[in-house]
């Protein structure tokens, strides 16, 4: 991070001699060499500085620090040197020396933190491991850690290229040489940094480059007087040289200086030189003058260098990319530095966020989404809710003075009030109680929620602003391990401690649950599980409370069966997260160690510290009390949690966000591996859930609202079946329900208390998430079916929950699927009760979706034969003879009764001749039953199916025969037709075919109609049964055919050959053609004559000339077919001479019809 210009930033502090006016230091300096002569960093022993600046234990050094070290170093931490200035009469050099020596910083993890994006990790060498940053802060993932400013740094560091290294009084300079690169040369940068109170105030070099973190240079230079003290000339400020050189010398120096850099400072100097000279100007008017190196003034904001610019415009560039190119990473990571900056106590944080929160509100994005109607993305969502988290830390810091958090909430508001801030839940205005009340009470309790002011990422932050931390209750638990009390008394509901004396917290979870995290990102890890334990303990306490009042009330509340809900704030889900920061504190007090879990212990300094309990340090598996340690609380809260019963809110985001973090917390748990100690957390939990009624989302009466506890219960059952196969069973059983899909609300519903009802509406079908939810209470269905394998029991106990509460029938699908290939792995034998269990799911799904369209209809017809296949001959046979319940007669007749007659199935069961025709007869029975029922679909099949049995055959006949006049079409009955032909039924095919014609109707221009060849067939078949056959369907075609090329092909089909040349038993005919003259080929001839000149004047109607030549064509067809008739030469002539007449209009036309006939 470096300055554009390349001169430090103007001192604000004035320095002048002795005795000149109020600004003036009082009294000579003492002591010591001369100020002019450079002096090294004097100091305690190199072991004595590497103990003080942390690198070794105090108790390692050689010799003890003076006292002059000791107060120095206090001092330049918390003094700004002109306090110290105006506080003594006379400071000696040595103790001037040492508070400038002091003062520069001593760790190295603020020089990494301003330096490197944060990966969690402790240690700078860790911290600096994170993600990359290419030129401008854009991340590069697959980019060298080296190229991180702070690893560059100590590259730099170790290659020796610091060099000519000065600090003078509160500034420090030097210069870094970059080696030269394959496509760059060696350069040199100058670096600049002041200082002040063990903060680097500002930093300038020449590098030039622009970044949120300071450069490389910057952090090599740093480093080097971290590790190297020893090494770096130290003087004091300049002016303090100034104060002891008398006219000549001052003269001599100050002409040497213009000569040295006489083109940089000239013009300046004689400005100056002008300025000093008139008696009026503005110069003369101070006393003193400013010196960059003297350190800072009292009124100076001591804080770390912060480029506030560059913060800007990155942000603005991420936002800018819209997620694309890794910029919601970026931002997370710049949210990560905030918090690691709150940890560090670093005021920048809140510096930070401030400008980061500018940036998001200014997106243009926000107000175009809200013109629009459409949601944000859900990332962009996320990184909303984090800044909204970060903020509400930031003002419940415990130390904050009253005046920051007083300009904290003007500017909270200030955003809250635009109108594209937004909102809290993702698309809808919030209803939930603020951060004080659990549930709204009182006189608006029951206002319309369209007059609620909507609730925005800030809301929460802004009453937060409210909440102190002055009450001693709190103080003292936060600040003790010992604060205990053994005078129980149960009379009271908000007690201070609990039975075994241990301190209580009652406060609405959430907030005090925010209380926590904000203890842990301020730096207070101590004190945040002192809090996270005693809510723990609180939250154990009520979940007693409230099972005894269930118990209390369990039998009014089952006769009725209703409930209110309980919480219409869930704890899951919920924008402050209150589970997972409970969780996570705990878990963190698991891993670390002392040292570093306790780094900082300041939070109070009036409190008297006492020796903390063995067991904050102690691994998770030692006991905590009673058996109890930070892992089991952490693993009982987190089930609480999950447990709980909660509404489902409003809004797509919010009830994604609930279902995420369930599935985060479920995933943290997954990664403990179960003891002893835990599966007991569990077993307890487990039974309380069971029987604590409405408190709990397993309870047996819960909201039809409420948030199903599928994902949770399947976490439950796996982790207790090892343990107590009952329990688990019993949990997820309960869980499998899902009451917003129950056709009706339980009749009493509405009897809740009325501010529940009002402010918790029926809003089904507004639950974004159901899809997940089902294929959620699926999986839990079928783990348990895995885990029930062998249990004939257990597995018609799961089946009875399955069919009572899964409603979609694709998840009843999968599951019958699920059982089956679990029952037939082929490492073992077929299970035959999990089979029975498919097949009944499997005859379930048909039932469900028998009469509603599904695109996998046929694939689950298809799957359930070959799952009845598999129990066995006695289940094919049931579900033929129940067919009209579970198919359509289509499926039955086509995919059912067909596979169960194949080879295929025969060979498989292994029926012998009795059991195959038992089956062969349901199969039958079936096809004759759909046959009757849809004729029109069924009627072929049937007929197959049949074929091998006289009765069955002829009855399917007659079905045919008696649905042909009224329900068959065409198409069909000319289908059944060839069929017959085929099978050798002639006569039968003959009679479908003539029942066809009658159903047919061929206009003048269907020359290209499907039905032509079955129209031909019919002709070509009646013309080979006989004479008589063909007379009596030639009425048929004139009747139904009105297209002259059709008529004309039938017409020479009948000419070329004798009927019944082959007729029926093999009758041979006299061998004598048809006469054209006589019926029935008359009529036929006349037909296609009349035929072709009603189509010749509709065509002629909309002719164009592109299409003459085919008329043409045409024509000369017509000519053939009236040829045929014996005066058919002069009709057609009269019939060309009657166009010309009638469409002598169109002369082309008619001169081409005079070329080609006359």
């Amino acid at each position: 991070m470096a300055e554009r210009g390349q001169l430090p930033p103007a001192a604000k502090r004035l320095c002048c001699r002795p005795g000149y006016g109020s600004a003036c230091r009082p009294g000579q300096r003492a002591g010591g060499a001369g100020p002019g002569s450079g002096a090294l960093c004097a100091g305690p022993s190199s072991a004595a500085a590497a103990a003080a600046l942390g690198l070794l234990p105090l108790g390692k050094t050689q010799s003890p620090e003076s006292l002059l070290d000791i107060a120095a170093r206090k001092v330049a931490e918390k003094w700004p040197f002109q306090r110290v200035e105006e506080r003594f009469e006379r400071i000696p050099e040595p103790v001037q020396r040492r508070i400038v020596y002091w003062s520069f910083p001593r760790s190295e993890r603020e020089i990494c933190m301003y330096s490197s994006f944060n990966t969690g990790a402790d240690d700078p060498a860790a911290a600096a491991g994170g993600v990359a940053t290419a030129p401008g802060g854009a991340a590069d993932p697959a980019a060298d850690e080296n190229r991180l400013p702070f690893r560059r740094g100590i590259a730099l560091l170790d290659g020796g290229c610091v060099d000519n290294v000065l600090q003078v009084g509160f500034h420090l300079s030097g210069t870094v040489t970059e080696p030269a690169m394959q496509s760059e040369p060696e350069t040199v940068c100058n670096v600049a940094i002041s200082f002040d109170r063990c903060k680097i105030t500002s930093v300038t070099c020449s590098c030039g480059n622009k970044d949120i973190f300071y450069c490389a240079h910057v952090v090599a230079l740093s480093l080097y007087r971290i590790r190297k003290p020893d090494q770096v000339k130290l003087h004091l400020p300049i002016s303090e040289t100034l104060f002891q050189m008398n006219r000549d010398q001052l003269q001599k120096f100050v002409q040497y200086l213009i000569t040295v850099h006489h083109t940089e400072v000239l013009p300046t100097a004689q400005k100056l030189a002008d300025e000093i000279l008139s008696q009026n100007s503005e110069i003369n008017q101070v006393h003193g003058a400013p010196d960059p190196t003297a350190g800072a003034s009292i009124d100076d904001e001591n804080c770390w260098h912060l480029d506030e610019e560059q913060v800007q415009e990155q942000v603005k560039l991420f936002l800018s990319q819209g997620g694309y190119h890794g910029s919601g990473k970026q931002l997370n990571l710049l949210f990560a530095k905030v918090r690691e900056m709150l940890k560090m106590r670093d005021s920048n944080g809140a510096r930070m966020l401030t400008l980061i929160t500018e940036q998001f509100m200014a997106d243009p994005r926000l107000s175009l989404w809200r013109q629009q109607g459409t949601a944000m993305t859900d990332k962009y969502r996320q990184l909303w809710d984090e800044l909204g988290a970060l903020w509400m830390c930031i003002v419940l810091n415990p130390h904050c003075k009253l005046e920051q958090k007083s300009s904290w909430l003007k500017q909270l508001k200030k955003w809250n009030s635009v109108d594209v801030c937004p909102w809290e839940d993702g698309n809808h205005g919030n209803e939930l109680p603020n951060l004080t009340n659990a549930l709204p009470q009182g006189a608006n309790a029951n206002q319309d929620s369209s007059n609620r002011p909507h609730r925005t990422v800030f809301t929460r932050a802004i009453e937060a602003c409210d909440l102190h931390w002055q009450d001693s209750h709190l103080q003292h638990i936060i600040s003790s391990d010992l604060y205990t009390n053994y005078c129980y008394h149960d009379d009271t509901e908000n007690l201070l401690f609990d039975s075994q004396g241990w301190p209580l917290w009652h406060e609405h979870v959430p907030t005090a649950c925010a209380r926590v995290d904000a203890l842990r990102s301020h730096g207070y890890p101590r004190e945040a599980l002192r809090l996270a334990i005693a809510i723990v303990n609180t939250l154990r306490r009520q979940q007693q409370k409230q099972l005894e009042m269930f118990r209390a009330q369990k039998k009014e509340l089952l006769h009725r069966g209703v409930t209110s809900i309980t919480n219409l704030e869930g704890w899951v889900g919920h924008p402050l997260d209150p589970i997972g920061t409970l969780f996570s504190s705990l878990m963190e007090a698991c891993r670390v160690d002392d040292e570093s879990f306790h780094g900082f212990s300041d939070f109070t300094d009036h409190v008297g510290q006492c020796k903390s309990l063995e067991y904050h340090h102690l691994p998770a598996h030692k006991l905590f009390e009673e058996g109890e340690s930070y892992l089991t609380l952490a693993v009982e809260v987190a089930l609480m949690g999950l447990g709980q019963q909660r509404i489902m809110p409003d809004g797509l985001y919010a009830q994604e966000k609930v279902c995420r973090n369930e599935e985060q917390l479920i995933s943290k748990l997954q990664e403990i591996e179960l003891d002893d100690t835990l599966v007991k957390i569990f077993r307890k939990q487990a039974v309380f859930l069971l029987e604590a009624g409405p408190y709990s989302g397993l309870g047996e009466v819960i909201h039809r609202e409420s948030v199903p506890m599928h994902t949770f219960a399947k976490y439950l059952f796996t982790s207790l079946l090892p343990h107590d196969a009952e329990l688990a069973y019993k949990t997820a059983l309960r869980a499998m329900r899902l009451l917003v899909l129950e056709s009706t609300a339980p009749s009493g519903d509405m009897s809740r208390p009325h501010h529940i009802a009002s402010v918790v509406p029926n809003r089904y079908p507004r639950w974004f998430t159901l899809s997940h939810i089902e294929s959620q209470q699926c999986e839990l269905a079928s783990t348990m079916l895995t885990a029930a394998k062998g249990d004939v029991r257990k597995l018609e106990t799961v089946l009875e929950s399955i069919q009572k509460n899964i409603h979609s029938s694709s998840h009843i699908f999968k599951l019958a699927q699920d059982a089956f290939k679990i029952a037939t792995l082929l490492d073992s034998l077929p299970d035959i009760t999990l089979l029975k269990v498919s097949l009944e799911l499997g005859l379930q799904v048909m039932r469900m979706t028998l009469s509603t369209l599904n695109w996998r209809r046929r694939e689950m017809v298809r799957w359930l034969v070959t799952c009845a296949t598999e129990v066995g001959v006695y289940a094919l046979d049931s579900i033929m003879q129940n067919w009209f319940t579970l198919f359509t007669p289509t499926e039955a007749t086509s995919i059912v009764a067909t596979t169960v007659m194949s080879n295929s199935t025969i060979v498989r069961l292994h029926l012998d001749c009795h059991q195959q025709e038992k089956l062969a007869s349901s199969a039958r029975t079936l096809a004759l039953q759909c046959a009757m029922k849809d004729p029109q679909n069924c009627a072929l099949s049937a007929l197959t199916l049949c074929e091998k049995d006289h009765i069955a055959f002829e009855t399917a006949y007659q079905i045919v025969l008696d649905a042909a006049t009224t329900g068959m079409s065409y198409s069909q009955l000319f289908t059944i037709a060839r069929y017959m032909e085929h099978r050798g039924y002639p006569m039968r095919a003959y009679k479908l075919a003539t029942l066809a014609m009658t159903h047919l109707n061929l206009s003048y221009n269907q020359d290209t109609h499907p039905a032509i060849n079955d129209v031909l067939w019919a002709c070509a078949l009646s013309h080979s049964l006989g004479k008589n056959e063909l007379a009596a369907i030639i009425p048929l075609v004139v009747k139904s055919v009105k297209c002259a090329t059709v008529l004309s092909d039938i017409l020479r089909r009948c000419t070329l050959t004798t009927p019944g040349m082959v007729g029926l038993h093999g009758r041979r005919n006299s061998g004598k053609l048809m006469s054209l003259d006589k019926a029935p080929l008359r009529q036929l001839l006349d037909a296609t004559i009349g035929a072709y000149i009603n189509t010749t004047h509709s065509r002629l109607t909309h002719i164009s000339p592109r299409h003459y030549s085919e008329f043409i064509e045409f024509l000369s067809k017509a000519r053939e077919t009236f040829l045929m008739a014996h005066d058919g030469h002069i009709q057609f002539t009269q019939f060309i001479d009657n166009l010309k007449q009638i469409y002598k209009g169109k002369k082309k036309l008619m001169m081409l019809v005079r070329e080609r006939f006359g």
